[in-house]
């Protein structure tokens, strides 16, 4: 490939980057925010929150793309390509996340809460410097397990015209007629942003760990 190819490439992964990057900034956030209101079982909201959890999850992240970037004119919302795939892939990601934070919250000892508080703490305390540090050290690998799967899954954003990665890629297989250098290229590029994300995973780890020591 020349260098011309090479630029479209690093271009649609710069895309696929900030795009799967914001989305995944706010998801983790959101997830754990509807965990905690899951935890907290108000009734009507509990079952709202059940239902987009279980349809975000059921729903193909492309049929997400297309549902919200064509519907949302009907709903007098007009959202451009890229407001809309971030929607979508902050909207899948979240539902993940959420079951893998609730799982952090299901998993923790009563009894650290319980000797927390008789020491005096409060319960907003308690969840700061004891109970939410634990958890994110217990849910790393689950959630960044759910952010490679974004990355993976985010050529579902081209369907819509954004030119990502896999969009680029296949622009260069079909002027130069020859589809495994860019598709080579390109899995190099994916490799390369999840092995950053992977290498982070283990450094938050291994601070964690000294921290706990």
């Amino acid at each position: 490939m020349n260098q011309t190819a090479w630029l479209l490439l690093l271009e649609g992964a710069w895309t696929t980057l900030w795009i799967c990057t914001l989305a995944i900034s706010i998801g983790v956030v959101l997830g754990l925010l509807i965990a905690l209101l899951r935890m907290a079982r108000i009734p009507f909201l509990d079952q709202l929150l059940v239902t987009y959890v279980s349809l975000a999850r059921a729903t193909p992240l492309v049929t997400l793309v297309l549902f919200l970037f064509l519907s949302a004119p009907s709903f007098g919302l007009a959202l451009d390509r890229n407001t809309a795939a971030v929607l979508a892939l902050t909207m899948n990601t979240a539902a993940f996340n959420a079951e893998v934070w609730r799982a952090a919250f299901i998993s923790f000892s009563r009894e650290q809460r319980e000797a927390a508080l008789a020491c005096g703490m409060t319960e907003g305390l308690f969840f700061r410097r004891i109970m939410l540090p634990q958890m994110i050290t217990s849910s790393l690998p689950g959630l960044v397990n759910e952010m490679s799967f974004l990355i993976k899954s985010s050529p579902a954003i081209a369907v819509i015209g954004i030119v990502d990665l896999t969009r680029v890629t296949n622009r260069i297989s079909a002027v130069t007629y020859q589809p495994l250098p860019p598709i080579l290229a390109a899995g190099l590029l994916y490799m390369l942003i999840i092995g950053v994300l992977i290498k982070l995973q283990a450094l938050a780890e291994k601070k964690a760990n000294r921290l706990a020591t």
